[in-house]
This record gives structure tokens, sequence and C-alpha cells, in this order.
């Protein structure tokens, strides 16, 4: 199977994310395109389905790994219609995309009123952490966990 040209795949992104704004969606749109060719979109559904984490790159990766049953990407392509959120880009790196290519940038979608620009920041400044504080209150129990983890030879890595 052929995959499409990049810059053909990176319009559908785009397409992909001007036709959601018709649909009550936002303007996101993202197709992954697996190692052997495959295609999976995704579109932003975040306040159709209620869901703060249904971004287009993050539902595109989901229909990819339903429908294949992996939950590893390796060698795949995630397109995008705008640079992605840093909660998509930890889904992305979590899947073990290959490489990520988007359309517009943060400055773009920030003209749109979507600034993430705090998000970045958040994980761009060491020890910043005024926008969400994090605090780490370890009992004797805290690993127990990844004990029981090592341990289970019926484990599937990750």
């Amino acid at each position: 199977m052929s995959t499409p040209a990049e810059s053909d795949l990176l319009a559908r992104a785009v397409d992909l994310a001007t036709a959601n704004v018709a649909e009550d969606g936002g303007p996101f749109g993202a197709v992954l395109a697996t190692a052997d060719g495959q295609l999976f979109d995704g579109v932003n559904r975040v306040t159709s389905a209620h869901d703060p984490t249904a971004h287009a790159e993050v539902q595109a990766l989901r229909a990819a790994c339903a429908q294949l049953q992996t939950h590893e990407l390796p060698g795949a392509v995630l397109y995008a219609s705008c640079e992605p959120c840093p909660m998509c880009l930890a889904s992305a790196l979590w899947a073990r995309v290959g490489r990520v290519v988007f359309a517009a940038g943060r400055d773009d979608a920030a003209r749109a009123g979507f600034d993430d620009a705090a998000f970045y920041e958040y994980f761009e400044t060491p020890g910043h952490r005024a926008l969400l504080p994090t605090v780490q209150s370890r009992s004797a129990q805290a690993a127990a966990p990844f004990d029981a983890w090592r341990l289970h030879e019926g484990r599937t890595d990750y």
C-alpha cells in the first residue's frame, strides 16, 4: 500500500479541522499514517464529547491503536493541523510515534483563542508549578504496585 505524499496528508489534517468546525468540534484535525501506510483520522471532540482529552491527535492515536490492537505505533507519522499541545506530544511519545508534522503553529491557535502558552510554560520551566501544584506524599506502600508489576509473569510490558 503506498502512502500519500506528506503534503497531501497534512492537507487532509487541515481539511478535517476545517470541516470539524461545522460539526461543532474544535478547529483541529489529525491523520496518523502507520509504518505500513494505514491511515487513521482524528478530529477535536472536546466540547461535543465533554472530554478534555479528546484532541484530534489523541483521537487519531486511539483509533489506530484500537483497530490495530496495539499500544505502540513505531514508525508512524502523526500529521496535525496545528502544533500539538503538550498532552498530544506526550501521547505520541507514549505511542512510540516516529515523527510529528504540523501545519499551523501555537501562535496561530492563540490568535483564535486557543492559548496553550501556560501549558507549554508549565513543562518548559523547571520547578514552575504554580498552574497545577504537585506534591509527593510517599507512604510505606507507595512502591507496592511496582513490586507487584515486576513479579507478575503475565504482564504486558510497555
